[in-house]
């Protein structure tokens, strides 16, 4: 089961070229354990791969590559909503499509994005106004220093803005098995996001017409017309979280800049980060191998297969350049390995 000196250019969606000392596809739980028994035998650090769609791999990985290949779904509809359970390695875009088809509604918004449903609590990811923390139910996943099973409820979990407990304390300590969600009973549509408010104008859409097909069909419509597929142009999705910034800091640029894309976020305000980066003007810029793409500033594109450090570097530049024009700290979405 175990591989040696494996590539993992053909599993990250960079493209980015490195090597795994060791690596395990595992498809159920008994090969994940044995998989980690085998990391703590030869005391070899852990990379869990999912869908690959939010790692940026700085150089040859020295322990044991986890492809988490876990399968399964079920959809359980009852008085209180459709309770939806999905094993870890199912594709989250496919999950979501299930379910519209369905005709339920709660995930719609998260339509095509990447990766697999063990990755999604994990930043708590979000698109179009809702975030997994929205339809969150439970998950299960594996101990790694011993291999046991744990349950996490919504509130062990700790969500914030692309946060949870599993970046936080629990860092590196679990693998996440299955992911269960709850979706209404009674369905309202989230369509008051400007990217969809624009979409629905455009198409003449009445929001009173909608169902959970017709707002997946609009974000996927709205993703595909900024976001390249990574299969043409290798990339990670959102390469920069929205900085969230206190009023004072908001008004400040708001005077300087009037055409400022910003959010309310609470007591904070969520700045566009892509907004921030094009108006410094790296929309399309290019460094070697590695670039921004040319149609969404937020989005970092790897076109000449080059390596996780022309990546990081393109990344360190940008966000000192964003610091410089507008005193505003810029933070990485995918994780960086080793």
């Amino acid at each position: 089961m175990i591989q040696r000196n494996v590539d993992l250019q053909p599993f990250n969606t960079m493209a980015i070229r490195a090597r795994a000392a060791h690596y395990a596809r595992v498809g159920n739980i008994d090969e994940l354990q044995e998989a980690l028994a085998f990391a703590r035998r030869q005391r070899l650090p852990i990379l869990p791969l999912g869908g690959g769609s939010n790692i940026v791999l700085t150089g040859d990985y020295p322990g044991l590559v986890l492809h988490i290949d876990l399968r399964g779904l079920t959809v359980e509809e009852g008085v209180r909503g459709a309770l939806v359970s999905a094993a870890a390695g199912e594709n989250w875009h496919q999950l979501v499509m299930h379910t519209v088809e369905r005709k339920l509604g709660g995930l719609e918004n998260l339509a095509l994005i990447p990766g697999r449903v063990g990755a999604a609590p994990i930043q708590n990811i979000g698109a179009y106004g809702v975030e997994l923390r929205d339809t969150f139910e439970d998950l299960t996943a594996v101990h790694i220093a011993s291999g046991e099973l744990h349950d996490f409820s919504k509130a062990d979990c700790h969500f914030a803005y692309r946060d949870s407990v599993f970046k936080g304390d629990a860092r590196d300590q679990y693998i996440i098995t299955r992911v269960r969600m709850r979706l209404p009973a009674s369905w309202q549509p989230r369509a008051d996001y400007p990217a969809l408010q624009q979409y629905l104008q455009e198409h003449q859409i009445d929001v009173g017409a909608l169902t959970p097909a017709r707002v997946a069909e609009a974000v996927i419509a709205v993703r595909r017309s900024k976001l390249p597929a990574p299969e043409d142009i290798p990339n990670a999705g959102s390469f920069f979280k929205n900085p969230l910034v206190d009023e004072s800091v908001y008004q400040t640029l708001k005077q300087s800049y009037p055409e400022l894309v910003a959010y309310p976020a609470g007591e904070r305000w969520k700045l566009a980060a892509g907004w921030l980066i094009d108006q410094a003007g790296w929309r399309g810029h290019r460094i070697d191998n590695v670039g921004v793409h040319d149609r969404q500033a937020l989005v970092l594109v790897n076109p000449g297969r080059g390596t996780g450090a022309e990546v990081t570097h393109l990344a360190t530049e940008i966000a000192d350049d964003i610091r410089a024009k507008f005193g505003v700290q810029l933070e990485p979405e995918p994780r960086y390995y080793p």
